[in-house]
């Protein structure tokens, strides 16, 4: 697979990330939500970057820190993805490396690009290119709306520990860049011997 091609899938990738993240942004208030399907909605969150919207402790540097390795791991990535493709590597590995590049990158734009071009969306929708944003460089939050809640119910009474607890599957809320991601380490996964052949 040449360079350009693979170029071309984060490049799409990057474009529909952004576009629906800007979209949501601008037309949803913070955590509301649209029923799509009874499995499928749009439901707008904003968390700081690390999956399950944990958040890195302030004395490793917080967000800051994060959004600054998250640079670094791109960085990386990139010099794989341009590694792999001059040695001839199997089309699996190049298309799962092009999505994990176009994921963290979907997702660092925001990092460091929306606490200045957004103004908060709390009680309102936000405004792109605000007078007044919501933060600073290197401190956005990133935009999540795909929600797939497939199963709500309780376990039964009988079930070891949670029995007759309240759950729901599939609980994450993400976007298309953390899509991108899951999606090549499902690739790596199932098509390992092809991806890492020689």
């Amino acid at each position: 697979m040449s360079l350009k091609k693979a170029y071309l899938i984060v490049i799409l990738v990057l474009l529909i990330d952004q576009i629906s993240k800007i979209y949501i942004k601008t037309h949803f208030m913070l955590e509301e939500r649209v029923r799509v399907f009874s499995w499928f909605q749009i439901y707008f969150i904003e968390n700081e970057g690390m999956a399950w919207g944990a958040e890195l402790p302030s004395w490793l540097g917080g967000k800051l820190a994060l959004t600054v390795f998250r640079i670094f791991a791109v960085v990386g990535i990139g010099w794989w993805l341009n590694d792999a493709i001059k040695k001839g590597q199997s089309k699996y590995l190049i298309v799962s490396i092009s999505l994990i590049l176009a994921g963290a990158f979907g997702n660092i734009i925001d990092s460091v690009f929306y606490g200045l071009i957004f103004d908060h969306s709390h009680g309102q929708v936000a405004t792109l290119f605000s007078d007044n944003p919501y933060g600073t460089m290197f401190h956005g939050k990133v935009v999540d709306m795909l929600y797939f809640p497939l199963f709500d119910g309780n376990f039964p009474s009988w079930f070891p520990i949670w029995g007759g607890q309240h759950f729901s599957f599939f609980n994450a809320i993400f976007n298309v860049a953390d899509a991108a991601i899951s999606i090549a380490v499902g690739i790596l996964i199932v098509f390992n011997k092809k991806a890492f052949a020689k």
